[in-house]
């Protein structure tokens, strides 16, 4: 089962190197967002938004872990598909629930972490991926 849902598709050449261009650079934009969380929240400011009611300072270190540990373990191309499941249920989260009510200019990252996030989720980490090595 692991297997099959690790194992990457056969694609050719181009795509891989797509494929590791967009893991690569999403996963550097994401954790720059993140480190600025990091440090405000290693600063002692642990307000977060809190949609479930989980407690503002729990919510905030599952965001972080979704964001930013997520993230590098995407990077690498290790366990991509289970690592983008948090990824991208925590941008659902801030596009249809914490940013709801707001305008376009605020939902736009969140939409536009979702696409990469959704076009890897379906294509595979690629070739050029720790997941190709392990489960091809």
């Amino acid at each position: 089962m692991l297997q099959r849902l690790f194992k990457p598709l056969t694609l050719p050449t181009s795509a891989n190197w797509g494929i590791l261009i967009l893991c690569v650079g999403t996963s550097l934009l994401m954790m720059r967002y993140e480190i600025s969380k990091l440090e405000r929240s290693m600063a002692g400011d642990k307000g977060f938004a809190d949609p479930f009611g989980l407690c503002e300072e729990f919510t905030l270190a599952l965001t972080i872990f979704a964001e930013l540990i997520c993230s590098v373990l995407l990077l690498a191309g290790l366990f991509t598909k289970a690592v983008l499941t948090p990824l991208i249920f925590t941008m659902l989260v801030a596009l249809l629930i914490i940013h709801s009510d707001d305008p376009f200019d605020t939902k736009e990252p969140p939409i536009v972490f979702l696409i990469p996030y959704f076009t890897i989720f379906l294509t595979g980490p690629g070739r050029f991926s720790f997941d190709h090595k392990l489960f091809k």
